[in-house]
């Protein structure tokens, strides 16, 4: 295990926040730590880079899988479709097409669909059974690594990174790299869960965008602008992900009473959100940024 004692935003000494479980893949709990600060959460101890694989290693993490057995996961796959086009809309909004590197690929449904709308794009995903998904389904390039692209090759009008900045050991390394891959004039489009929404504060510990040890960090709206703002990038917009509360909320209600309650997790999603139309404060939220000038 590796221990995070001080915030990567201002190396402020992390306090004690909260202990949740990995209900996925370990059973083990872990504690989450807060920079009071900025607001930003780290797991703490967590395995070191080259045992965090093995957290990943279950049938129920649809996103490395492409499953599509269960009622659950036709479910999941339905509202995928769906979001994958908005995700589409989102980026034509702010760039005209041009190349686009998907960060945490998955198995390749953003670059599919980005693909056949004409964008010119390039993938990034470390786990090797969904990257072989995804050259399955585009033959594009599939790095296994954001530092295995060369600086001194193209630059990219649009980087996006759906629910994989958690995940990533080192943000400031991982942020200086997006930074230089990035054209002077392109767009940065991050989205992460966000635990200061109303399923969030409901479900406390028992919580599944906790997801712990697989995320590694937890965000609020000041510390990711916070972190950013480090790296001399101005936050534009901010946008909502609306589906993600019941998605959540669903996971959570299993986690803490141990079966799937529909019903719960549906008016637990539908409160979040009616709430989130007044607060910003929506169980997972993206942020749109531009490179600062000068």
């Amino acid at each position: 295990m590796e221990e995070i004692l001080r915030s990567p935003i201002n190396n402020n000494e992390l306090a004690e926040f909260i202990t949740a479980t990995d209900y996925m893949v370990s059973g083990n709990d872990f504690s989450i730590k807060i920079d009071e600060e900025t607001g930003l959460l780290v797991t703490t101890p967590r395995p070191k880079e080259e045992e965090l694989g093995k957290y990943y290693d279950s049938k129920d993490y649809i996103s490395h899988t492409d499953g599509n057995e269960s009622f659950f996961e036709k479910i999941y796959n339905q509202v995928r479709n769906y979001t994958l086009k908005k995700k589409l809309k989102l980026v034509a909004s702010k760039h005209a097409k041009g190349a686009l590197l998907d960060v945490g690929c998955g198995t390749g449904a953003f670059l599919q669909t980005c693909l056949l709308a004409k964008w010119d794009v390039t993938g990034v995903e470390p786990d090797s059974k969904a990257a072989t998904l995804a050259k399955a389904k585009v033959t594009v390039p599939i790095h296994s690594s954001l530092f295995e692209i060369a600086l001194d090759g193209k630059q990219f009008d649009v980087i996006t990174m759906w629910h994989v900045l958690e995940h990533v050991p080192d943000l400031n390394h991982t942020i200086d790299r997006l930074k230089s891959l990035l054209s002077p004039q392109g767009v940065l489009i991050i989205a992460v869960p966000n635990y200061n929404s109303y399923d969030a504060l409901h479900y406390g510990r028992f919580w599944a965008a906790y997801d712990v040890p697989r995320h590694l960090y937890h965000f609020s709206q000041p510390s990711i602008k916070a972190l950013f703002g480090n790296h001399d990038f101005e936050l534009k917009e901010t946008n909502s992900m609306v589906f993600d509360s019941f998605y959540i909320s669903l996971l959570s209600e299993q986690y803490k009473t141990g079966r799937k309650k529909w019903f719960s997790a549906f008016l637990m999603g539908l409160e979040s959100n009616i709430k989130a139309q007044q607060t910003g404060e929506y169980s997972s939220l993206i942020y749109v940024f531009n490179k600062m000038k000068g």
